[in-house]
């Protein structure tokens, strides 16, 4: 079939999907108010600001992934993907999380330096402005702490920002990982590298060389501007598609080790203790499952009226590229293919659409993503993945990770959409 007559055949149906839209629900042109042609706002600024009539903002998390039950003080910000369009999140909307509950660190450009050290051959120090004369790539990739999502919060969670704001995806800028091993000499006994941050937590993971070998940038720019303080300014290391724990922040040294260190975050909050494995613990388990989400209509959200609806929302996973994803507006009894929006890359958000006609009665919104080796779970699989009934998940008040079961949306007949997930 010719493009062209795709293109047209699909805006003729979407077309008469418009012709059922709420009359009433969209001015008319006649009605609008004058607009002064005349400039009247502020001057252009130096450094430019969003528009005074949109007002995206980071929420406080009431959990700080890395304190459970820490409060809104804790450091840790969720991202408005409700607000979302496209893949890339703007850099200061990015999602936070600060270890130790510190600022994050005033690290002069000209005094950082990196380290690289331990079973190499030539141990090196580089300057920021020596590691941007060598050959940089752009990758955009998502980062998603790997509490996603916790049942803890999600249960109680209204919005989508609630239930899913700890993942975001940028462009990221720098030098591969490999390139600097590869100058440093690796010998070999080398078998891991042990990151270390350069805030006063001296936050340290452990990462397996095939991985640093393979992936991994030492990013100094997101979103083609200077990575953000908060973000690790001014390097840090973005770990494609695994923990958010291992894309070390402020980064000022990289050890090449002949084992895991067993650092503090990797020996209390990331190890997974399942019914299922028998009393043993799931230890780095590094990789995001696939996961997706609804992000118009969500929770909080309020449909004005019954007819055409655009469904939209993200889907991402560590492990490779979205294939597909499906919707369902009858709460999973049936499912339809979404569109995906180019492009669809790995590791990386992948947005898609979906055409709903709301008849006016409730409804249930889902969608479920699959990549190159599974399909995302219900709730009553991933029970089972982990060896526990379903209602263990709403009752238990353990921090739970690479929570990723699908998550559905109730609309009510007067608009409303909640959180149906518990």
């Amino acid at each position: 079939m010719q493009p062209g007559k795709t293109g047209r055949r699909r805006f003729l149906k979407e077309s008469a999907a418009l012709a059922g839209l709420t009359v009433g629900t969209i001015g008319s042109a006649s009605g609008q108010a004058p607009q002064k042609a005349e400039s009247d706002g502020e001057d252009f600024r130096a450094y430019g600001s969003h528009s005074r009539f949109e007002n995206p903002r980071r929420k406080p998390s009431g959990m700080d992934p890395e304190h459970p039950g820490g409060g809104t003080g804790s450091g840790a910000s969720l991202t408005p993907l409700q607000d979302s369009i496209g893949i890339i999140t703007p850099s200061s909307l990015h999602f936070v999380v600060s270890r130790f509950r510190n600022a994050p660190p005033d690290l002069d450009p000209q005094e950082h330096r990196l380290l690289i050290h331990g079973l190499v051959d030539r141990p090196l120090i580089f300057t920021l402005a020596e590691l941007k004369r060598l050959p940089s790539v752009s990758r955009i990739h998502f980062l998603e702490c790997a509490g996603n999502g916790s049942p803890v919060e999600r249960r109680n969670a209204k919005t989508v920002q609630e239930t899913h704001g700890w993942t975001s995806c940028s462009e990221w800028t720098g030098v591969p990982l490999s390139v600097l091993l590869t100058e440093a000499g690796l010998q070999k006994a080398a078998s891991w590298i042990v990151a270390e941050s350069a805030d006063a937590g001296k936050h340290a993971k452990s990462i397996p060389l095939e991985k640093a070998m393979d992936d991994v940038l030492v990013a100094y720019a997101q979103n083609g501007e200077a990575v953000r303080p908060e973000q690790g300014y001014p390097l840090r290391l973005v770990v494609p598609g695994w923990e958010g724990v291992n894309n070390v922040k402020w980064l000022r040294r990289i050890k090449l080790v002949d084992q895991p260190y067993m650092t503090h975050s990797e020996t209390t909050q990331y190890p997974s203790i399942r019914p299922i494995l028998e009393g043993k613990a799931l230890w780095f388990n590094f990789e995001m499952e696939p996961k997706s989400v609804i992000t118009f209509p969500s929770g909080g959200h309020r449909l004005p009226g019954r007819g055409f609806y655009e469904i939209t929302g993200l889907a991402w996973s560590g492990r490779s590229a979205i294939r597909s994803v499906e919707v369902s507006v009858d709460g999973g009894k049936t499912w339809k293919h979404a569109e995906l929006q180019a492009p669809v890359l790995r590791m990386a958000h992948t947005r898609f659409r979906f055409a709903w006609n709301w008849d006016g009665e409730e409804a249930v919104l889902q969608s479920r993503c699959t990549d190159e080796k599974g399909v995302q779970p219900t709730l009553t699989a991933l029970a089972k993945i982990w060896g526990v009934n379903p209602d263990y998940f709403n009752t238990t008040l353990n921090r739970i990770n690479h929570f990723n079961p699908i998550q559905p949306w109730n609309v009510t007949r007067d608009g409303s959409v909640l959180n149906g997930l518990f």
